[in-house]
């Protein structure tokens, strides 16, 4: 793992980082400007010695009258200037002159005062010092703002988008960018959108499908009666209004069910151990189904609600008996810690564009939709009841090469049966 990925990964050492740095930057340039104010405060403070330089002393004549060397003594602004003055013959003479008068500043006033003296009020310490030190924050400020603000710019783009969510734009997504916890927080989000649409729309097409659905059998019935005009049915008439009764009754049941296993919070009866050969064989029994259970001769058991599993075996068998024109079968092995229901019919088989599409709400193959029985919700709870057992459900192609589909059904065998 490279050593930039903790930083990478965690926006909070980021930000750590640039402030530590910012303040590191600022430590370290106001000491050296320190140490530079305090060298020259020294250097201020230090006695001026000036350098010793060779005098000659003539008469008006041009006559050498004194030679030697003349050292300025230490004094202050003011006082008189005294020189000693080192003879050859090693004798020491004392010069001294009055003070100098004081010059004109630039602008007319005495030195010190304002015009020559007032820049350097400003740049002497402490003044020069605070105006370094107010540089140099904002040289730091200037610096560490367009880190911290990329940062922040991507949780700004996350709050707009999350607040075009909750108005009601369900399409929106947040640009996953970076590796850190924004870009943690924006996946999850996408997710969490992408399932929220599905599901929005999932209940859009089950309202409108729904409806669809429920008028045809109650138009049919509604005709038949006017139809009939009064008179005594004839028991054609009558098996055809109890048929279409029956499918509104169908109808009605998948679609309550179909709401309970997409509501999480629904109950839908009780989790229990459920043996799955059993429960296949009674189903297979109601159909004339031929089953297998060669390759599993113990039982197998698993965590569920037994009446969803055994919903889930009938509607494969329903819809295997629908569309196959020979013998059913259905094969219970055990896979991989796994239960596996192989539910395989002689029928037309399934096109490869289309073994996703028939697992959803109402959807039926081309040309399906007028056969009789079905409207489209079977497969689709066979998967939402697998969802709930923390199971699969899919749709393959005969073991034997046979035409035909397979169903298989798959769940996770209880810890007691592994």
């Amino acid at each position: 793992m490279s050593l930039t990925n903790p930083f990478s990964r965690r926006l909070y050492l980021r930000i750590w980082l640039a402030v530590v740095g910012g303040m590191a930057v600022l430590t370290l340039t106001v000491g050296w400007a320190w140490r530079i104010a305090e060298e020259q405060k020294a250097q201020n403070n230090q006695p001026f010695v000036p350098p010793s330089r060779e005098m000659a002393v003539r008469d008006p004549g041009g006559n050498l009258v004194l030679r030697g060397m003349a050292t300025r003594q230490p004094s202050e602004p003011g006082e008189v200037v005294e020189f000693h003055i080192e003879a050859e013959n090693g004798q020491i003479f004392t010069l001294q002159m009055a003070p100098r008068q004081p010059r004109m500043g630039r602008n007319g006033g005495r030195p010190g005062g304002p015009g020559q003296d007032e820049a350097a009020f400003w740049t002497r310490p402490p003044f020069g010092f605070l105006w370094l030190l107010g540089i140099v924050g904002l040289a730091v400020a200037v610096g560490v703002y367009p880190i911290i603000r990329r940062l922040t710019q991507r949780l700004e783009a996350l709050q707009r988008s999350v607040k075009k969510f909750g108005e009601g734009d369900l399409s929106v997504r947040v640009p996953e960018q970076g590796q850190d916890e924004v870009a943690d927080l924006a996946r999850q989000f996408n997710a969490a959108a992408e399932r929220v649409e599905t599901l929005v729309k999932s209940h859009k097409s089950l309202l409108a499908n729904a409806s669809h659905e429920l008028r045809s059998p109650l138009t049919r019935i509604r005709m038949g009666l006017e139809l009939m005009g009064g008179q005594q049915p004839s028991p054609a008439f009558r098996e055809e209004i109890l048929r279409n009764i029956a499918e509104l009754d169908q109808l009605v049941d998948e679609i309550l069910l179909a709401s309970r296993l997409d509501a999480r919070e629904a109950d839908v009866g009780t989790v229990e151990l459920v043996d799955l050969i059993g429960l296949a064989a009674e189903e297979c029994a109601r159909v004339d189904a031929d089953l297998d259970v060669s390759a599993s001769p113990d039982s197998l058991e698993v965590r569920g609600v037994a009446k969803l599993l055994r919903r889930a075996i009938r509607n494969l068998l329903e819809n295997a008996r629908r569309y196959s024109t020979g013998e059913i079968t259905v094969v219970v092995h055990r896979r991989q810690g796994r239960a596996e229901v192989h539910v395989c019919d002689h029928g037309p088989g399934v096109p490869h564009s289309q073994r996703e599409r028939i697992f959803e709400p109402f959807y039926r193959l081309p040309g399906a939709s007028e056969r009789a029985g079905g409207v489209g919700l079977g497969l689709a709870l066979v998967r939402s009841i697998a969802g709930r057992h923390n199971g699969t459900v899919h749709c393959q192609d005969r073991a034997d090469g046979d035409s035909g589909a397979c169903f298989v059904l798959a769940l996770p065998l209880a810890p007691s049966t592994h």
